[in-house]
């Protein structure tokens, strides 16, 4: 590696020869922000058939006239060069396929008297995501998307546990699948488990597998999740929907890094890099005694905040032409000045999960390939259920026929807790309960 390398014996054309044998993009600059080479790879990468010699590094990265720090964002040159220590970024790089996101890293090369003679500057392209529209991946340039996969580049290489926090539809397994890739072994199995469809009864049998003559009708030996994630990454989602008296199976799990198949007696090791993610406030939950604090700590070794589509507005047109290219292809559909205008302004409470699924109705209802805000209008086609409809949920409480006292009150519970819309506060209120009795019994019930 080159920071395990003494270079200060060493001439610029070496320096320049051993960069030119690594797969990953790399320049050597000076102090003035001047390329003074440039390796096979980086050329390759940023600027195939165009000399980079002797060129400014932000005129061919950011296509700017004067150094990015200047531009109101961080420079890794610069922070080398104060502090004398390799610093790393993520920036938006201009390639021959559009703005990229690349994990940029500096690091100062010294001469014998320990003087800063020149930078080497790393690049690493994020595949998985763009600063343009694409037909898959992460999509996004605002600075909350920023931020969050600079987070997401850092603790990719390492085998932290990662708890991915954010709203439904914010995409979050896509954020899981780039730190699997990124990951240190990408081409290891990504296992991923729907936690919420998990029952008592089969998170076991489902997690650890089981041996042949378990149970009735376990007929063969059947692999868990988790030893199919063996040498790659679990992505359990929906992790706050796991259930209390299942937390504790799955803590047991995490600390000892064994388990055993249903009816096996010999202990596995688990071998994988857990990923986690959830759509609720898992601090709260704690609180309220319905998540192991115990659990919450392990799985939160190092948390990443998934941003709603309400804190990246400026990403909506970016967003919007990808996921026209991923309904409708090559077809010519596009999306009119109004259109994007009015996807900017709306609310989505289903976030970039709702944006695809209102791109894909447009196309199929749009009568040419210019899609206007007129085509965005739905209401009539397809109402909305009344709130006081048949239909909700919270119409009746109704039991069709004599069932144990205890599942009244479980089925009873959903019930009241769908008719003040999950607020477990005034839920208290309305069942004259205290907070405490309400959360213990809600506990029970999942």
């Amino acid at each position: 590696m080159v920071d395990e390398m003494d270079y200060t014996a060493k001439s610029l054309p070496e320096l320049v020869s051993f960069l030119d044998g690594m797969s990953e993009p790399r320049i050597v600059m000076d102090s003035d922000y001047r390329i003074v080479a440039a390796n096979r790879a980086y050329s390759e990468a940023f600027a195939p058939n165009l000399p980079v010699a002797g060129r400014h590094c932000y005129e061919v990265s950011h296509r700017f006239s004067a150094p990015c720090d200047q531009a109101g964002e961080p420079c890794p040159l610069r922070m080398s060069m104060e502090s004398g220590q390799v610093h790393r970024v993520l920036h938006l790089h201009h390639t021959p396929h559009g703005e990229e996101h690349v994990d940029v890293e500096t690091m100062p090369i010294r001469n014998r008297a320990g003087e800063t003679v020149f930078f080497v500057e790393t690049m690493r392209v994020v595949k998985q995501a763009s600063g343009h529209a694409v037909a898959e991946g992460l999509v996004g340039s605002s600075k909350r998307f920023v931020q969050m996969l600079a987070l997401a580049m850092r603790v990719a290489p390492t085998n932290a546990t990662v708890l991915l926090q954010g709203e439904t539809g914010t995409g979050k397994e896509l954020v899981a699948k780039l730190l699997h890739e990124q990951g240190r072994h990408p081409n290891g199995p990504f296992v991923p488990v729907d936690c919420s469809g998990l029952s008592e009864a089969l998170f076991e049998s489902e997690l650890f597998g089981y041996e042949k003559g378990a149970f009735t009708g376990a007929l063969h030996r059947k692999l868990g999740l988790i030893e199919s994630a063996r040498g790659g990454t679990l992505f359990l989602d929906e992790i706050g929907d796991v259930p209390m008296s299942l937390q504790v199976k799955l803590l047991r799990l995490l600390e000892s890094g064994t388990y055993r198949r249903v009816g096996g007696v010999e202990p596995l090791r688990s071998e994988f890099r857990l990923i986690c993610a959830t759509h609720r406030n898992l601090l709260q939950m704690v609180e309220e005694e319905r998540f192991r604090r115990d659990l919450f700590h392990r799985i939160s070794t190092f948390p990443i905040r998934v941003p709603s589509l309400a804190e990246r507005r400026e990403d909506i047109p970016l967003l919007a032409d990808s996921f026209l290219k991923r309904v409708a292809g090559e077809s010519g559909f596009k999306l009119m000045p109004d259109a994007i205008q009015m996807l900017k302004q709306r609310d989505y409470s289903g976030n970039i999960r709702e944006l695809r699924n209102l791109i894909e109705r447009a196309t199929i209802l749009a009568d040419g390939k210019r899609i206007g805000a007129c085509d965005f209008d739905f209401e009539e086609l397809f109402p909305a259920l009344p709130e006081n409809s048949s239909a909700s949920a919270a119409a009746a409480f109704v039991i069709e026929q004599p069932v144990p006292l205890d599942e009244v009150e479980r089925r009873y519970l959903s019930w009241a807790a769908s008719v003040v819309n999950g607020d477990r506060t005034a839920l208290a209120e309305r069942l004259k309960l205290s907070r405490r009795t309400l959360f213990r019994k809600l506990a029970r019930r999942d």
